[in-house]
């Protein structure tokens, strides 16, 4: 890594483009809990706090009043104040990122000053999307396999359908390819049936939010986009935590997570990535951690920094 590189590692930037540079792949002994099964416990995690959601609804609403952008500074300052806070008084790294999906200069991160993070099972949306990019480029639809092992990848976090489609997609190679395609360029595909340990940035993750959320510059169709996003605003109760603690009524989110505990020390990956609406905005958000003590304490902390990075950017 060139010390330019590492120089640029850990600021806090206002999100257009923020990269950083992938480390190598980390060895365990299975894509584990969540990232090949449900969690460490054999059940998905269940919300800290009370949170329901439902697809998209086709009945127009009153817009409440947009919320002005705050001074770039002003937001970098006080999401750091925020993270720090939590990293303070918590164990473990932890990286966050927001967007404002009508304008992909608008934005706000912190960086912990690490490279990448494991995926674990937030990587579904990323195996989903690169086989709707292959079948695109082929002129095939999905079959009727793929759909119902799709549906239960994405609403239920299972594991064996995830594994099944990593295979439909070439595993590593096909994953990559994919996302040279949908530009996450520090991303890396897991090694044999590791997809759980696939690394990524916070910057990688809302290119691929802008992918699925976007509008006809994506790689991928409106069907596609349609077709994960339904998806993800459908996820089972059980897992509705993580970045919908920033939706501002809890009912417009659209989500995946990720929960993995390290077989080597016991410590846990938690992250989610997904849609919010706050203040009148619609945001995409990506909270990465790893290194937390308890699945809990993981959860607790990426919920309370999806929360700072919305109200850094809004309030």
């Amino acid at each position: 890594m060139s010390g330019a590189v590492l120089a640029t590692i850990g600021l806090i930037t206002v999100v257009i483009v923020n990269r950083s540079p992938s480390s190598g792949d980390r060895a365990d002994s299975a894509a584990t809990s969540d990232a090949k099964g449900q969690d460490a416990a054999g059940t998905p995690p269940t919300s800290t706090t009370t949170a329901t959601t439902a697809p998209p609804t086709t009945t127009s609403a009153p817009s409440p009043s947009k919320t002005p952008t705050k001074a770039a500074g002003d937001a970098r300052t006080q999401l750091a104040t925020s993270v720090k806070a939590l990293s303070a008084s918590s164990k473990g790294r932890l990286s966050v990122a927001v967007t404002d999906l009508s304008d992909s200069r608008t934005g706000v991160s912190y960086a912990d000053g690490s490279a990448t993070y494991d995926t674990a099972s937030i990587v579904k949306v990323d195996i989903l999307a690169t086989l709707l990019l292959r079948h695109q480029k082929a002129g095939t639809k999905m079959t009727s396999t793929e759909k119902s092992q799709a549906t239960v990848m994405i609403q239920q976090s299972d594991n064996n359908a995830a594994t099944s489609l990593w295979n439909a997609i070439g595993r590593r190679a096909g994953l990559d390819s994919a996302n040279r395609t949908f530009g996450m360029s520090h991303t890396q595909g897991g090694s044999a049936d590791l997809w759980g340990l696939t690394q990524t940035t916070t910057a990688d993750q809302l290119t691929l939010l802008r992918v699925v959320f976007g509008g006809d510059d994506s790689p991928l169709s409106s069907a596609s986009r349609e077709y994960i996003k339904g998806l993800m605003h459908s996820v089972t109760t059980g897992q509705q935590w993580g970045v919908s603690a920033a939706d501002e009524d809890e009912t417009g989110f659209a989500l995946k997570n990720g929960w993995l505990q390290r077989t080597a020390t016991g410590l846990w990956d938690i992250n989610s990535i997904g849609e919010v609406d706050y203040k009148g905005h619609t945001l995409l958000v990506c909270v990465l951690s790893s290194g937390n003590r308890s699945e809990k304490s993981g959860i607790d902390k990426v919920e309370d920094a999806a929360e700072a990075a919305v109200k850094a950017l809004y309030s």
